[in-house]
């Protein structure tokens, strides 16, 4: 629980990203700061948290796992806005709010996971997925989840509406189960031959790999491949861990100062290396892991415009009755 009116040396951060995966981070800074991080783990309802606790709340940084959630934390006032040389100069201006209410502090690829046996897929693009050759053949997680709802709403963006339904037909009819569980499920799944590739982040596969999710996670890790796919005459899809500054925050200027820091070099490279994401600083080490996945060419659709896509995606996942 986060202690009221801490005092200048102490940051109060709400986030929905799992405590364990960025503790390396404020650790590091507490380290090097002195400066006392008090963290609120919120798994959901963030947006509506912060509203109702208003002028009162104690919140500095708004972490979350999703561009969508971060625009619609500056969609409902709950912001204000960031002028930072160093904020500015670390983030490219495609993954940071025009206005300095939000910024990404790490990526992650909605990547191909393929039975390591498949030795003639090398490449992939999203659209294919729905082609009647993967009848059968495909696992993903629920089409509501934030990773899938964000991918579809990038469909949506390049395609219309229309097209992206009829690809999520096509996606649903050539599903081995029913769409559910998580990615690492996906990776599981491939190992036991129930389906031979699925949709899934590229950070679980160091995750697993690395064997920190244990033995089991290992071997699924191990019995996968990983293609990063791209859209038709595009990128891979990517998204963001990002933050920003609470609109009522008590300890400001050590809220800006703890962002400057999490896009610092220091940072980024525990980024890489804790949670195998890509970092969003240009130059900034990735890790061995992820290098070996190959050269990541990001798709260029705006995040921006992909957020705003993203209840046009839910309610599309809805009308196919993809998760039934």
């Amino acid at each position: 629980m986060l202690a009221g009116g801490a005092s200048a040396a102490e940051v109060n951060l709400y986030t929905t990203r799992e405590l364990g995966l960025i503790r390396p981070l404020l650790d590091a800074y507490t380290a090097k700061t002195g400066v006392k991080v008090n963290t609120a783990f919120v798994e959901k309802g963030l947006a509506e948290r912060v509203a109702a606790e208003g002028a009162r709340s104690n919140a500095d940084v708004l972490m979350t796992v999703d561009v969508g959630n971060l625009i619609e934390l500056v969609d409902k006032g709950l912001t204000q806005p960031v002028r930072s040389a160093t904020l500015e100069d670390a983030v490219p201006a495609a993954l940071r709010d025009p206005a300095g209410h939000w910024f990404a502090l790490s990526m992650r690829a909605r990547v191909l996971y393929a039975d390591k046996h498949l030795a003639d897929l090398k490449t992939a693009t999203y659209e294919s997925l729905a082609d009647p050759m993967w009848k059968g053949k495909i696992c993903l997680r629920a089409g509501q989840h934030p990773y899938n709802t964000a991918l579809i709403a990038a469909y949506i963006t390049r395609h219309g509406a229309e097209k992206a339904e009829g690809w999520l037909r096509g996606l649903k009819a050539n599903l081995a189960r029913k769409a559910a569980g998580g990615d690492r499920d996906v990776a599981r799944d491939i190992a036991a031959d129930i389906c031979e590739v699925g949709l899934a982040n590229s950070y679980y596969v160091g995750l697993m790999r690395s064997g920190r999710g244990g033995p089991d996670q290992k071997a699924w890790g191990e019995a996968i491949k990983v293609v990063l796919p791209t859209f038709e005459d595009g990128g891979t899809h990517v998204n963001v861990s990002g933050a920003a500054l609470a609109k009522s925050a008590p300890n400001r200027d050590e809220a800006v100062r703890l962002l400057e820091y999490l896009v610092s070099d220091e940072a980024q490279a525990i980024y890489a290396k804790s949670d195998y994401e890509y970092p969003v600083k240009v130059g900034a080490s990735v890790d061995l892991m992820l290098a070996e996945l190959g050269t990541l060419t990001i798709d260029k659709t705006p995040l921006v415009e992909i957020a705003r896509n993203r209840k046009a995606a839910s309610l599309l996942v809805d009308k196919v009755g993809f998760d039934n």
